[in-house]
């Protein structure tokens, strides 16, 4: 979805310097949703949404003197609401885009416009410091989407800055994070015209790819993607984004379900620790959502089952012993 993006493939615009003409709607016409007033440059940002928020646009055609309705292509449409969720909400649209785009039509060479990368504003501002960019930024030069496809393959491909919502990974409820971060894999992967913006090669079928996978569909709804095909190059940022070749995916079970588990130091790290510290320990161990068959073992409750059960067994003996006796 690209937001703001050129109009000018619906217009013929020759030159680059062409002086744009009059806007669709001026601009104390525009009345702002209500739902979205509360953010600073909603007004602004409206005589976008009016051609790029909806499925069709309009304007005045000064050659035939007529106004014109044509439909907008479904990868210029942002919805409002997508937008006033995301990250970026607060942003003007032209504070990443050409103030020509405030022209219409829009100059054809606008089309050209590069898109700015995560490390064009997040990268040495010490505002930013705690997301560590730059490690990210690291890791993601050795996954494996960069070294085959080099600079092709941006942040845009997974992480759309109109719409992305990084306080899902924080979510409360485990299963939307799963399920919104196995999006953006899902978002090339199963999509046959993104898959193939990079590479000639048929699509692969995920299913059958993943049937050596036990218990296929509860893995799945279960565990993100990356925690299989990720690897974990420090512990400073909190998803890591160092993709591996699919042959060094992870296969092993004890990987993830042992004391060691790949999942409590990546999926479910955050939320056992907001457990811990708002909850108690044993609200932490016992009753939460990331239960974890063979990752959850805590030396504390080994020692204390162990005891237990040394006790009913010395009991059941004694018993044994006196039944033995009294026979």
């Amino acid at each position: 979805m690209l937001f703001v993006f050129s109009l000018g493939c619906f217009f013929l615009v020759a030159a680059t310097n062409t002086t744009p003409v009059d806007t669709a709607v001026k601009t104390e016409q525009i009345q702002v949703n209500t739902a979205f007033s509360i953010h600073k440059n909603s007004a602004e940002n409206e005589k976008c949404f009016l051609c790029h928020g909806q499925s069709k646009y309009s304007y005045f055609n000064k050659e035939s003197k007529k106004k014109i309705t044509k439909k907008m292509y479904a990868e210029l449409i942002l919805l409002r609401s997508m937008f006033y969720e995301s990250n970026h909400r607060e942003f003007k649209c032209i504070d990443c885009h050409s103030e020509e785009y405030l022209g219409f039509p829009h100059a054809g060479n606008l089309r050209m416009e590069s898109k700015p990368n995560c490390l064009d504003c997040h990268g040495g501002d010490e505002k930013y410091a705690k997301y560590h960019f730059e490690n990210i930024e690291k890791e993601f030069q050795t996954s494996v989407h960069s070294e085959k496809h080099s600079e092709d393959f941006t942040c845009w491909m997974c992480h759309n800055a109109h719409t992305y919502l990084i306080t899902a990974r924080t979510s409360e409820n485990i299963k939307q994070t799963i399920s919104y971060d196995n999006a953006i894999c899902l978002n090339c992967h199963s999509d046959i015209t993104k898959y193939q913006l990079l590479t000639d090669k048929q699509i692969p079928n995920l299913i059958k790819k993943h049937d050596w996978l036990p218990n296929q569909k509860l893995h799945l709804q279960s565990v993100r993607c990356i925690e299989c095909h990720t690897k974990k190059i420090n512990d400073s940022t909190f998803v890591s984004h160092n993709i591996l070749p699919k042959k060094k995916a992870v296969k092993r079970c004890e990987e993830c379900h042992s004391t060691n588990s790949l999942l409590m130091a990546s999926l479910y790290r955050y939320k056992i620790k907001e457990i811990r510290s708002t909850q108690g320990f044993l609200k932490g161990i016992l009753v939460n959502d990331s239960s974890v068959i063979g990752a959850n073992r805590n030396f504390f409750l080994n020692v204390v089952s162990v005891i237990i059960f040394s006790f009913v067994l010395v009991g059941v003996c004694i018993h044994a012993l006196f039944r033995i006796i009294n026979k």
